[in-house]
């Protein structure tokens, strides 16, 4: 069954390129972003490693801890780490999981189970699947899954914005409308009834129709 929002993102004991981790327990009470490549010295991939470590202190000021994968083995992934600081200017700060038995990408619905065999030998085009990017709360549930093609890099200032949503909306009953950024107003939570709505704000919201009650964002 493919992962589904709000399952429990699978455990796991790996390998990374900064020591062996369990999963879960490395998460601990953050927040984590586990985003996977196909393979090792592969283009668009470098290029979103070395940005991913560029804007990396914006997921720490935020409570994030980050992780990648390739299905590769370690070796590969501390050459290329060289690579990736020479062509972007960042090197990875941030650990690399060493996926060369295919074990997290089955786990997490990326890879067939019937995938096997030396890792060296598939092409990136026969692990094009394995290009997601998970966001896990602190409950270890999934709240974010995306899916890119192999042509697109990913677009990681949208990844943040989506994390500044989850955030919000885990300690607010507030939903965030199309295009919101952090500081634009929000609407109230389906969930919140009227009477509840007024104890929260007391000083009303926006209604342009029933079912669309605007306020100010939280703080």
């Amino acid at each position: 069954m493919a992962l589904q929002l709000n399952d429990t993102a699978p455990d796991f004991v790996a390998q990374t390129t900064e020591g062996q981790i369990s999963f879960h327990e490395w998460i601990g009470d953050s927040w984590a972003v586990l985003f996977s490549h196909p393979k090792d010295f592969t283009p668009v991939c470098t290029t979103e490693l070395g940005y991913m470590a560029y804007i990396k202190p914006e997921f720490d000021r935020r409570g994030v801890k980050v992780i990648g994968l390739s299905v590769d083995p370690l070796g590969r992934h501390e050459e290329w780490a060289k690579d990736i600081a020479e062509t972007q200017g960042t090197a990875p700060n941030f650990p690399i999981i060493a996926d060369s038995d295919f074990a997290v990408a089955k786990a997490y619905g990326m890879l067939p189970a019937a995938v096997d065999g030396d890792p060296l030998a598939r092409t990136p085009a026969d692990n094009q699947t394995v290009r997601n990017v998970f966001v896990i709360g602190p409950d270890k549930k999934i709240k974010l899954i995306l899916i890119y093609p192999m042509t697109t890099g990913r677009n990681f200032d949208e990844v943040l914005r989506v994390i500044d949503s989850l955030q919000l909306t885990a300690n607010h009953k507030v939903a965030t409308p199309a295009q919101w950024t952090d500081g634009g107003e929000v609407i109230i939570a389906g969930s919140v009834s009227n009477d509840q709505a007024k104890e929260i704000w007391p000083e009303g919201w926006k209604e342009p129709k029933p079912y669309i009650r605007i306020v100010p964002q939280p703080s």
